[in-house]
């Protein structure tokens, strides 16, 4: 398979889901456009499109910000659904996928960064990529936002300080507010980037300091990305 990564920023690192791309022995490729990589002209022969996250949110413009255009992307993703695609949003990524079907982004009711049990909505736990997640996983999370809902859209999972941490679009489009992605490589890059928010972590009920962020573990959360990838990629090829 063709997996194609949208990068916005070098400390939104793909993390376990580039892993997991490698892994498998797919051909990777990706727009860094961070260093003025271009997006892709064509989806056709793409099979995985996986937008990952920033500090950007889907209404910061051009001048606020060169080198995203929101618009330019949200195009990307909007062609990449109706082709029939795998689209995965993380973070800012989910946000893009909702925008590009109709549904605006909102700001989310707590700041999260660290690593909180995210609970399974009834539907969530019937969800056959989802089912091996059990009723609550503790997954990484770094977010202000959350992405829309639109009228076909289903809750997979929510959090106690965020109700849209997984969302389901279709059956091969996915936004994950949270960032399961996240290993000890990948949690340096945001904590150097972050030193301003984690500074005032004892201000917000969701915010680990950065010793609190580098003990944690991280490698269960990303196997059960691994399988939920390797199930979507299952049902990709049925498709195909």
């Amino acid at each position: 398979m063709h997996v194609h990564f949208i990068i916005h920023e070098s400390f939104e690192a793909p993390g376990a889901y580039e892993s997991w791309a490698i892994g498998k022995g797919n051909h990777v490729t990706y727009s860094r456009v961070y260093e003025g990589e271009a997006l892709p002209s064509s989806v056709d022969d793409i099979d995985f499109l996986i937008v990952m996250g920033g500090p950007q949110d889907p209404a910061t413009t051009l001048e606020e910000c060169p080198h995203f255009d929101a618009k330019a992307e949200q195009a990307v993703i909007a062609s990449a659904v109706r082709a029939g695609k795998a689209v995965i949003g993380i973070c800012l990524g989910s946000q893009l996928i909702g925008e590009a079907l109709g549904a605006s982004f909102a700001h989310s009711p707590e700041k999260e960064i660290g690593k909180f049990p995210v609970s399974l909505t009834q539907a969530g736990q019937q969800h056959e990529l989802f089912s091996h997640f059990g009723h609550t996983l503790e997954v990484g999370h770094w977010h202000n936002d959350m992405p829309g809902l639109t009228p076909d859209a289903t809750v997979i999972a929510h959090s106690e300080g965020c109700p849209r941490q997984i969302v389901a679009y279709s059956d091969l489009v996915f936004g994950f507010q949270c960032h399961m992605e996240l290993t000890p490589e990948v949690v340096e890059l945001l904590i150097a980037h972050s030193e301003k928010d984690l500074g005032r972590a004892g201000e917000y009920r969701f915010v680990h300091t950065p010793a609190q962020l580098r003990a944690h573990d991280y490698r269960e959360m990303n196997q059960a990305l691994f399988t939920f990838l390797d199930k979507l990629a299952g049902r990709y090829n049925q498709s195909h």
